[in-house]
């Protein structure tokens, strides 16, 4: 018998400011700016994809399209300040060259 496939959306999950900011961070961590832009979308989504276009200064339809392409910095700088974070710095370590 087959197991029962069930449907997970983490917007659901992404109920408070942590746990956005959580889920962001590990996006950056991968280093895969196709999976950061679709992280993103996926917090745009749980706070309201229109509350947050408006906000970001875009349409809708551009932040839909958030996961499938490459936004510009611009967008992504708009779109995290209006989720309620900020982008920053830090050194990067390179772990396998210590």
């Amino acid at each position: 018998m087959k197991e029962p496939i069930y449907e997970y959306d983490p917007a659901e999950l992404l109920t408070d400011a942590e746990s956005i900011a959580i889920f962001m961070a590990d996006a950056f961590e991968s280093g895969d700016a196709s999976f950061i832009a679709q992280a993103l979308s996926v917090v745009a989504r749980a706070k309201g994809m229109t509350a947050i276009a408006k906000e970001a200064g875009v349409t809708r339809a551009h932040l839909y399209q958030l996961k499938n392409g490459n936004p510009t910095l611009k967008t992504m700088i708009g779109v995290m300040r209006a989720v309620g974070l900020d982008m920053t710095a830090k050194q990067h370590v390179d772990v396998a060259h210590g």
